[in-house]
């Protein structure tokens, strides 16, 4: 048993004044610990950046019972990696009340602080911690096991990236968010410079900046120069062939040129490879070949890891493309770097032009 007091100084008074007895002395003991009662065992969190200060869940759990004098008990909720016996716990809150709220963002750091790495589902274990004063006469709750999917947090990325759209292009007019709207490929060191090289079929397009969105488009204004407003003038494609498009958002020039695309090889694969891939340097992750241009490959939403990656043809490599500068770029051997992220992947072999947009 321990006592509320800090005995020896009271020991000390006893003897000096002999006006207190053994009766007087308050003792307070544990009775019993903490039910914690919601989230339900198993509860699985899949947690999303976008929604970081709203509550992902609320904790209530029963109060922790003490014999003695009235006193205040402290809550401290935990929460640490299934598995390590909360050797290293994280504190997710400290408060006299038995019930607390937690962000998306409060959960998230304390999983990964936690041990729990970004875009996986681990569990985690929680508990309540009682205690009274500074940490005398602790009590431990019963143990609930969560499933958890942090994120890595939201990748910077401060470009605008351009989509084709119209009967020329891949997609036609259907401005649909799911549709697969090639993109430009944006100059790694010059993020006012686009380009495209790829097959087009006579007729109009122009460009969009947001799928689903009308509100910003870039088009064609006169000859040689481009317009980005609302219901902005299209582009003409005279016959169906390989064109390569430049422009440039700041100077408003574009250039629109026939490219000899027969004479470029084809090939049945083309995967994204790297330290910041699943299969590392070993394996690659398959494209997918785009049913328009034999040329345009992508990858939907996949998780990278911090590390680096490379293009390669036919899972070998006698045919590779790479680039100096995150996100996007190419036409030089280097390895890509890559920050940890979830990305939406765009590539085209017959320059080496690769998008990477994250925060998917």
């Amino acid at each position: 048993m321990k006592n509320i007091f800090k005995l020896g100084i009271f020991a000390m008074l006893l003897m000096s004044t002999g006006a207190c007895n053994s009766d007087d002395i308050t003792v307070v003991t544990p009775s019993s610990a903490s039910v914690l009662e919601t989230p339900a065992e198993g509860t699985v969190f899949v947690l999303d950046e976008t929604e970081a200060d709203e509550v992902a869940v609320t904790f209530k759990w029963s109060d922790a019972q003490y014999q003695g004098a009235p006193i205040v008990v402290n809550y401290e909720l935990e929460i640490a990696k299934s598995g390590t016996d909360f050797k290293n716990p994280i504190i997710l809150s400290v408060s006299p009340d038995n019930m607390q709220a937690i962000t998306v963002s409060e959960l998230n750091t304390a999983a990964m602080n936690s041990g729990l790495t970004p875009f996986d589902p681990q569990d985690a274990d929680v508990r309540i911690k009682s205690y009274l004063g500074e940490g005398g006469n602790v009590q431990y709750s019963n143990v609930i096991k969560l499933t958890i999917t942090p994120y890595a947090g939201l990748v910077t990325y401060e470009f605008t990236d351009w989509y084709l759209i119209g009967a020329a292009v891949d997609g036609g007019w259907d401005n649909n968010v799911d549709t697969n709207h090639q993109p430009m490929f944006r100059d790694g060191t010059d993020a006012t410079q686009y380009k495209f090289t790829g097959f087009f079929k006579a007729g109009n397009f122009k460009l969009i900046s947001e799928k689903g969105s009308w509100a910003s488009q870039l088009g064609r204004s006169g000859e040689g120069t481009i317009e980005i407003k609302d219901n902005a003038g299209e582009f003409t494609i005279a016959a169906d062939g390989y064109y390569t498009l430049k422009f440039n958002t700041q100077s408003l020039k574009y250039t629109l040129e026939a490219f000899d695309g027969a004479a470029a090889p084809t090939y049945s694969t083309v995967g994204i490879i790297g330290s910041s891939t699943a299969g590392g340097w070993d394996a690659s992750t398959a494209l997918v070949k785009s049913g328009f241009n034999a040329h345009a490959w992508s990858l939907g939403v996949t998780s990278l890891k911090e590390g680096e990656a490379k293009f390669r043809a036919n899972n070998a490599w006698d045919v590779s493309w790479g680039g100096k500068t995150p996100f996007s770029g190419g036409g030089a051997g280097d390895n890509i770097p890559v920050a940890e992220s979830k990305y939406v992947i765009y590539f085209n072999d017959l320059d080496g032009s690769y998008l990477m947009i994250p925060n998917q």
